[in-house]
C-alpha cells in the first residue's frame, strides 16, 4: 500500500499506479477514493517537531507489538505527550486502529495552510462583524458583544484575534497602510511616551485625590466622576468638557463655545451635572488645569466635592483618559471645536455610551444607567 500512495502522490492515475505497485486497479481506486483523491506532495516537509512519515509507520508497527505510550516514545525519541497526542489526533475509527498513512493524510491536511476564516465561511456572522466596526467597535468589544447577543450560537461567536486576521492579514496587500487607517492613534507603531516639565498653577483649596472616599476605587458605588478638556486647534483655543462616570462609564460632554475659562467651565459643569440625580452625581476628579479654580463655586452649587490628581498622573483618571482617546476618533487633533455643535456632541455621546466595553461584561454603558435607574425607581416607589 505504501508503495501505491508513493505513485498516486506523484500524480499518477489509479490505473497506472495499480499496475506500477502490482495490485489490482479495483484496490487502486478504492484507496484513491478513500484519500479524497488528496495527497500529501512528495518531499515536503515540516518543522522537526512533527512527526516524520517515517515515524509514524514506526509507531504503527511498536504499538502493533504491544508497547505502551511510555516504551514507544523511549524507543523512538520522542516525548510520551508527543506519542499520545498523535494517537489520540489520528487513531482510526477501530479500537487501537492506528493506520500511519492515513494518520499522515490528517496531519497534512490540518497544516495545509491558508485555511478558511470563520468570517469568510459565515456570511451573517460577517455582516455582524462588519457592522460593529462600522460603529467603532474594536475587534475585542465585537468579539465580546457577539458572546453576549448570542449565548448560545456558537456559529455567531468569533474571536477577536480572528477578526484582527481579517483586518490585517487577509489580503496582505497594502498592509500597512489598511494597518494604519484602522489604528484609533493613526499610527503604525506605538511611540514613547516622555513626560515635559511643566509649572501647575496654584489652586487655591484643591482637595488631593489621596482624600478621595474609599469607595471611589473599588466602582461598585455609582455617581463618582472623571472630568478634564479635550483640547481643538491651538489656533481656535477650543476645548470640549468631557466628564465620565467610574461605575458605568456613562459619558456626559459639555460644550464650551463661550470658551474654556475657568467661570465658563464652571457653569457648563453645574448645569450638567444639577441634572442626574443625587446618587449619580456624587464627586468628581479633575486633572489641575486652571480651568477647575473655581470648582468651589462647583461644589456650592451642586454639592459634588471636587477632587484632584496628582501632577503627571494620567493613570490616577484612568476612564477620562480612555474616553479622551476614543474622543480622537471623532474629534481630531487639531480641530476648531468651536463649529461643533451641541447636537453633535451629542450625537457623539450617545454612541459612545451604547458602545458595548469588556469590564461591563460588554454590556453598553447607556444600558448599566438605565439598569441604575430602574433600581432606583423600584426602590423608591411606595
Amino acid at each position: 500500500m505504501r508503495l501505491l500512495l508513493d505513485y498516486l502522490a506523484a500524480g499518477l492515475d489509479p490505473a497506472h499506479a495499480a499496475r506500477a505497485a502490482g495490485v489490482s486497479k479495483s484496490y487502486a481506486y478504492l484507496v484513491h477514493h478513500r484519500m479524497g483523491g488528496v495527497y500529501r506532495p512528495p518531499g515536503v516537509t515540516y518543522c522537526d517537531r512533527y512527526l516524520s512519515r517515517e515515524e509514524r509507520y514506526e509507531l504503527a508497527r511498536l504499538r502493533e507489538r504491544g508497547l505502551s505510550v511510555r516504551a514507544v516514545a523511549a524507543r523512538m525519541g520522542r516525548s510520551p505527550s508527543t506519542i499520545s497526542r498523535e494517537l489520540a489526533r489520528n487513531a482510526g475509527p477501530r479500537a487501537g486502529g492506528y493506520q500511519p498513512e492515513r494518520a499522515h493524510r490528517l496531519a497534512w491536511e490540518r497544516q495545509r495552510r491558508p485555511k478558511p476564516s470563520r468570517l469568510s465561511q459565515c456570511p451573517a456572522l460577517r455582516a455582524a462583524v462588519q457592522q460593529m466596526l462600522d460603529r467603532r467597535y474594536s475587534p475585542e468589544q465585537a468579539s465580546g458583544r457577539l458572546r453576549a447577543l448570542y449565548p448560545g450560537e456558537a456559529a455567531m461567536q468569533v474571536s477577536h484575534e480572528t477578526i484582527y486576521q481579517s483586518i490585517y492579514v487577509y489580503p496582505r496587500g497594502g498592509l500597512r497602510r489598511e494597518l494604519r487607517a484602522c489604528l484609533r492613534s493613526g499610527r503604525a507603531v506605538r511611540r514613547r511616551r516622555g513626560v515635559r516639565p511643566r509649572s501647575w498653577d496654584q489652586i487655591v483649596g484643591a482637595v488631593p485625590i489621596g482624600q478621595r472616599p474609599a469607595e471611589v476605587e473599588g466602582r461598585l458605588v455609582p455617581g463618582h466622576h472623571e472630568g478634564d478638556l479635550l483640547m481643538g486647534s491651538t489656533a481656535s483655543n477650543s476645548a470640549v468638557g468631557t466628564i465620565v462616570e467610574r461605575t458605568t462609564g456613562y459619558l456626559t460632554l459639555l460644550p464650551l463655545h463661550a470658551g474654556r475659562d475657568a467661570r465658563t467651565v464652571a457653569d457648563a459643569v453645574i448645569e450638567q451635572l444639577s441634572a442626574l440625580p443625587p446618587w449619580f452625581a456624587k464627586t468628581l476628579t479633575w486633572d489641575r488645569g486652571r480651568e477647575m479654580t473655581q470648582h468651589q463655586r462647583i461644589t456650592a452649587a451642586t454639592g459634588i466635592q471636587v477632587y484632584f490628581a496628582d501632577p503627571y498622573s494620567p493613570w490616577q483618571r484612568g476612564s477620562n483618559e480612555n474616553i479622551n482617546g476614543l474622543l480622537r476618533e471623532y474629534l481630531p487633533k487639531g480641530t476648531d471645536l468651536r463649529a461643533t455643535t451641541p447636537a453633535q456632541l451629542q450625537a457623539i455621546a450617545a454612541e459612545l455610551n451604547h458602545r458595548p466595553r469588556k469590564r461591563l461584561g460588554f454590556r453598553t454603558p447607556a444600558e448599566q444607567f438605565a439598569m441604575l435607574l430602574e433600581q432606583d425607581r423600584v426602590a423608591t416607589t411606595p
